[in-house]
């Protein structure tokens, strides 16, 4: 059986999970869905896509689709997962679920009525780095007592391609501290219990803080501290400190270090060293298994419980 999908959102990482499904045997993107019809047929000419559209509901009407993934804006995500569980497709959409909890917490009810596959792109959970770490944790090898996360970007002005501030894209909170704030839980293997969180100033045009800081505390007593800034000119990314019982681990993207900076193999970990890949991997089994995926829309509801209370605290000031 093929599992034939539809991809919404034809920019970089649309890109990135057109690319991982070249690699995946048996699934054929079918459908593109983007904004601007031109450069929409430019990239599904390349990679063979028959059907492009600048409206999801064009693709969620053909009867050949059985799955969704979203690379849309962030504000789009859960009217766009909702209308794909409504439509019978299963979904993948890319992080953050939401970025109001109560939209969240309705895909998540949708998911359990339908019984359909819906996944969140949470890819931290699939970087080999972090996977090997996860298998020490899961061997009773390793346990983390605190996690020291940097999450860093230079994008003081955050514009778009046509010069203007764009204030939905890229939240500190709601997207770059969703990966921190739910792969603590899952190395963890336990809840986070308590959270508190201090912003910078606020952009006067962007009207979001540029920079924040979050701590974070499991259940099981292992800690978390994660910076997030816009205003660092510097190294960019997000650069991952593992302090536990029996070693120290740092984790760059794909790559892993033990504390004294020797390089860790990883290679063997999965069938790829592509996050994304094996992410949408995943997404394709839990599909022809008919089982609940890793990073399913319910097993990461927790980390935007934790983003809304974290949220309410700081309008609170």
């Amino acid at each position: 059986m093929t599992i034939k999908v539809a991809l919404a959102g034809a920019g970089a990482f649309g890109i990135k999970h057109l690319d991982a499904i070249k690699l995946i045997d048996g699934v054929e993107v079918v459908s593109l869905v983007s904004r601007e019809l031109e450069k929409t047929k430019e990239v599904a000419n390349k990679y063979g896509i028959g059907h492009v559209t600048t409206n999801l509901d064009d693709s969620l009407a053909l009867k050949e689709v059985d799955a969704v993934i979203l690379c849309t804006p962030t504000q789009m995500h859960v009217s766009q997962t909702l209308a794909c569980l409504k439509s019978g497709k299963h979904v993948q959409v890319e992080i953050p679920l939401c970025d109001v909890l109560a939209g969240g917490e309705e895909v998540v009810a949708l998911q359990k009525k339908t019984g359909l596959v819906a996944m969140c792109g949470h890819t931290r959970r699939f970087n080999p780095s972090h996977q090997w770490v996860h298998e020490r944790i899961a061997a009773g090898e390793f346990n983390i007592q605190q996690m020291d996360v940097q999450t860093y970007f230079f994008r003081r002005t955050n514009m778009n391609a046509l010069g203007q501030a764009r204030s939905w894209t890229d939240h500190l909170l709601w997207h770059h501290a969703a990966h921190t704030v739910d792969l603590f839980a899952y190395q963890c293997g336990s809840p986070i219990v308590k959270a508190n969180a201090v912003q910078g100033p606020i952009h006067p045009t962007l009207g979001i803080a540029m920079d924040m800081s979050i701590q974070l505390k499991a259940a099981n007593g292992a800690i978390c501290t994660l910076s997030l800034s816009f205003n660092n000119d510097g190294p960019l990314g997000t650069f991952f400190r593992y302090i536990g019982d029996t070693g120290t681990y740092l984790a760059r993207y794909d790559d892993l270090f033990n504390g004294k900076d020797e390089k860790i193999d990883v290679s063997k970990v999965a069938v790829s060293m592509n996050g994304i890949e094996l992410q949408d991997r995943e997404f394709f089994a839990a599909i022809k298994e008919g089982r609940e995926p890793n990073a399913s829309v319910a097993s990461v509801l927790p980390c935007y419980q934790v983003l809304h209370q974290l949220e309410q605290q700081l309008g609170a000031g």
